[in-house]
């Protein structure tokens, strides 16, 4: 197993720029994960692939306004601070950009407080120590962080939430959630079909690609999750009625997975903490049977955990079928239901 086999071409007009509207308007690739087989629908009708019993399975983190823009003191240089993951009360890990941002370097940020680089971590990362929490100032300095390869920013920032995050904490929103409507979920649960809610903030290293040839010595980003015992409980009662457990988004996956590992008896139980599950091909999935994800960027960790899952080759055929058919990429783009 090598990274590039794990690689395509992607043209840049493939990338969905603005998200569909309405949000379940997207299109859906259905895949049938052991023959391979494929059809195409749209979103608003996945419940026609579902049926009572199955259990969706939801990461309700909400993306923060991660995204900081200051100055250094003395002199002013332009200073841009992400925030990856909360270390304490008033010191983030943080991706930064700007010149001389070594350790007790002093900065001011745009209607927020002062600040100063407490540590020098891996490459652009810092660790940043707020004089007051930042929290208080997202409203005034935040601004929400899309990808890197989407370049409209006069998108709406609530369109890169999902309609039930609760949870604040994330640099990245989980996307596979983003085409799910109030009036779809009251559908599915109309028909009999569970939702139950865990949470993982995503980090900014899920976009990052492995640079690595061979995929098993690359170091996967640690992440927090939470799945608490009436989430497991609700997931053991629908595997004990015979439903399936349907994950919304590798995030849910991950985090699914990392609760069942973490219980020797094959149940899901209470799980908190980092976690640093990778999954490539010849994982052997415990919880989770069927997964709605959109489409992931090249030698990337999701697209590898969706190849264990479904069959790299199946997954990669599934990619060119949807290009030939003109279906939107990455994060604003079409859905895949993988059963």
């Amino acid at each position: 197993m090598r990274t590039n086999d794990f690689d395509y071409i992607l043209p840049p007009e493939f990338i969905a720029q603005t998200p569909a509207e309405p949000r379940d308007h997207s299109r859906l690739l259905v895949m049938d994960r052991f023959s391979g087989s494929i059809s195409h629908d749209y979103f608003y009708n996945i419940g026609s692939y579902l049926k009572a019993g199955d259990l969706l399975v939801v990461n309700r983190t909400r993306v923060i306004p991660a995204r900081l823009f200051g100055r250094k003191l003395p002199g002013g240089g332009r200073v841009e601070v992400l925030l990856l993951r909360q270390l304490d009360k008033k010191t983030w890990e943080c991706l930064v950009g700007g010149k001389g941002l070594s350790e007790g370097a002093a900065i001011i940020i745009e209607n927020g407080p002062e600040a100063r680089v407490t540590a020098v971590l891996e490459g652009s990362k810092r660790a940043v120590t707020f004089d007051q929490p930042i929290e208080l100032f997202f409203a005034s300095a935040g601004h929400v962080p899309l990808p890197p390869y989407i370049h409209n920013e006069t998108v709406d920032p609530e369109r890169y939430q999902t309609v039930y995050n609760q949870v604040p904490g994330s640099a990245a929103a989980p996307t596979a959630g983003l085409h799910f409507t109030d009036g779809l979920i009251a559908e599915l649960k109309q028909k009999g079909i569970g939702m139950a809610e865990l949470t993982l903030h995503v980090g900014l290293d899920t976009f990052a690609p492995v640079t690595e040839d061979d995929p098993t010595t690359h170091k996967i980003h640690q992440e927090w999750c939470e799945l608490s015992a009436e989430t497991a409980e609700q997931i053991n009662a629908a595997r004990a009625r015979g439903g399936r457990v349907v994950a919304v988004g590798t995030t849910s996956v991950r985090t699914l997975e990392s609760a069942a590992a973490a219980n020797p008896e094959g149940l899901v139980s209470a799980f908190c903490g980092q976690t640093g599950l990778f999954i490539l091909p010849g994982y052997r999935f415990r919880v989770v049977d069927a997964l709605i994800t959109n489409f992931h960027l090249p030698k990337s960790t999701l697209i590898m955990l969706v190849s264990a899952f479904a069959g790299r080759e199946n997954v990669l055929n599934a990619y060119e079928i949807a290009k030939r058919e003109a279906y939107r990429f990455y994060s604003f783009g079409d859905a895949m239901l993988i059963l």
